[in-house]
């Protein structure tokens, strides 16, 4: 893998993930309680030997640098790095990125600078645990100029994605972009030709792209910057383009994998972590997934019922009751209380007494959650005050609301990041 670099595609706005990316960039989100979304494909490259890692941004990207920064150090001794690239406004290029494929045109200059013939696309808002050794030895053997990573997806999912059709020896023949109706069956083809069993491939008829690529280099030189240099996507301009021009070959992936770039999906792949099989395992010691390392003291859990919940480092849970709920780093919440469903992310840091204190003095909740609150079906951000006796029910059943001090998103309440909701409210 010493000729392969990767680059982490994580500059859009990421207008589907807000309020949660309202003061941080998409792949700086936080997820199951102690991990951020970006841990995911850096974790995925380095249990690969991969230590030459681009992540690009471009929106709020303050923190992620922090995380970055405070995360990932290798050995003075080796050449790997993950270092993050923002978007660089300059008189050649004076725009922000435009798409996947600009993004890798406008930083494919840093490339250059380093020894390489492999480069490895990725997406930042993926969970799944891949061995990139095999998908890029799949690469090598069939001397493709490009390889996309596909899954076997059924028909209620297929239409949301990139779709593919392949020839005996696995090259990609046919490529459309979230087809639907006619043009979505005419995507049919037979998936055991790619390993799977009849039964899973008549329930899984049709290849979806997960946005995951390998191309030599040079290949991918010419596409951006040569045939297409006005291309900005990759999934609907530059594959379908190339197909008649490049080797661009298939490589099936069929363990879990979730796109959660969506409130709703961000919030189901999160919850299904509380189950007693989980369909994403972080308890795996051979490939464990990487976060920063906070040295938190273990979580106090007094007079307390916990079921199916994930409570993570540094809390204080004082007589509340949890059910298939995470608890993310330096939670409290108080006597009384009840979460049921709850994504709770946490706080950045610890108040003191004099804060706490202060907060009395002016009649404000302090970080946490308050005593006697019920809340049901809610994602509580980093630092959020949640008031005594707070109701989120979301009893009206809205999908898309903006409230004072919180939103609600696919059916779930969101507390934003620093949010405050006052004693006694009710959502």
């Amino acid at each position: 893998m010493n000729n392969v670099i990767a680059i982490i595609l994580g500059g859009g706005a990421g207008a589907r993930l807000y309020p949660l990316t309202r003061l941080r960039a998409k792949p700086a989100v936080p997820l199951a309680g102690n991990y951020r979304l970006i841990d995911i494909p850096v974790s995925n490259c380095i249990n690969s030997d991969i230590h030459r890692i681009f992540i690009l941004t471009q929106f709020n990207s303050a923190s992620l640098n922090s995380h970055i920064a405070r995360t990932y150090r290798f050995s003075r001794f080796t050449n790997g790095f993950v270092e993050v690239l923002a978007a660089d406004i300059t008189p050649e290029r004076p725009d922000w990125f435009q798409g996947t494929a600009d993004a890798v045109r406008q930083v494919f200059h840093h490339l250059e600078d380093y020894k390489s013939d492999t480069v490895l696309v990725l997406s930042g808002d993926h969970l799944y645990r891949m061995d990139y050794r095999k998908f890029i030895d799949r690469h090598f053997q069939t001397g493709a100029d490009a390889t996309i990573s596909v899954t076997a997806a059924n028909e209620a999912d297929a239409s949301g994605f990139g779709l593919l059709k392949i020839d005996r020896s696995g090259r990609v023949v046919e490529f459309r972009e979230k087809p639907t109706g006619e043009r979505l069956q005419e995507m049919r083809i037979d998936t055991t030709s790619l390993g799977l069993s009849p039964q899973e491939a008549e329930k899984r008829p049709f290849l979806a792209s997960m946005g995951i690529y390998v191309f030599k280099k040079d290949k991918l030189r010419n596409l951006l910057l040569e045939t297409q240099p006005h291309a900005v996507d990759f999934g609907k301009e530059v594959i379908p383009s190339a197909l008649s021009t490049h080797n661009v070959q298939a490589y099936l992936f069929d363990g879990y994998w979730e796109d959660i770039g969506t409130i709703g999906a961000f919030y189901r792949t999160n919850i299904a972590m509380t189950l007693p099989l989980p369909p994403f395992n972080f308890f795996d010691a051979e490939t464990p997934m990487y976060t920063r390392p906070r040295f938190l003291p273990g979580s106090k859990l007094l007079d307390c019922h916990i079921q199916s919940s994930i409570i993570t480092e540094g809390c204080i849970i004082n007589g509340a009751t949890v059910t298939d709920s995470i608890i993310g780093i330096r939670s409290r919440v108080e006597h009384g209380s009840r979460l049921e469903g709850v994504l709770m992310m946490g706080a950045d840091y610890y108040q003191t007494i004099d804060e706490m204190e202060q907060d009395l003095e002016n009649g404000q909740p302090r970080i946490g959650v308050g005593r006697n609150c019920l809340i049901r079906r809610a994602i509580i951000d980093k630092n959020a005050r949640i008031g005594a006796g707070v109701r989120i029910l979301n009893e009206a059943q809205l999908q898309h609301h903006d409230g004072p001090g919180y939103f609600v998103r696919d059916g779930i309440v969101i507390v934003p990041k620093n949010g405050l909701i006052e004693d006694g409210a009710v959502i």
